[in-house]
């Protein structure tokens, strides 16, 4: 069965190196997510197919696991950590200020889709706690007004660029 997952993609190609052996389902559901950002209801079904089970045995799998997304990333993905030393260090008043900036709760994606807010555990930094990761870069020793300079920053540079 081929399924359509973007106007160049089709599953067939995404998964033609999978056999149809179920331990292959996690690997399926990752390279279907890194291809195209997230994982598709046509994604779901078409693993179901290549692997002859139910697409909700799919979807549950996928469910299960935080790493799996179901709607597209902005394209600046903000993960605020809220680890120990970042928490205690006011990371909940910058996750805030990144929320009212905007407009936007976590998990969410903005109606331009530039940014997406995603709290996470620990990003690993603890002594430039507070910190957020945007698209790979860290930003440490964080408050709610550096927070926000950052982010009109990425604007203003959007901006320029259009």
């Amino acid at each position: 069965m081929k399924f359509i997952l973007s106007e160049t993609l089709t599953t067939e190609e995404v998964l033609k190196d999978f056999n149809e052996e179920k331990s292959n389902l996690i690997p399926m559901l990752q390279i279907l997510q890194t291809k195209i950002g997230y994982v598709t209801r046509e994604g779901v079904y078409a693993i179901a197919a290549k692997l002859n089970v139910p697409p909700a045995e799919v979807y549950g799998v996928a469910t299960f696991f935080a790493q799996f997304k179901f709607e597209p990333s902005g394209k600046y993905h903000i993960l605020i950590c809220m680890g120990t030393a970042c928490h205690v260090n006011g990371a909940r008043e910058v996750l805030g200020a990144v929320e009212r900036e905007l407009g936007i709760n976590e998990g969410e994606t903005t109606e331009d889709g530039l940014f997406t807010i995603e709290e996470v555990a620990c990003l690993g930094c603890c002594s430039l706690a507070p910190v957020m990761m945007i698209n790979k870069e860290i930003h440490a020793g964080l408050t709610p007004t550096k927070a926000i300079k950052v982010i009109k920053a990425i604007r203003k540079e959007e901006e320029n660029e259009s």
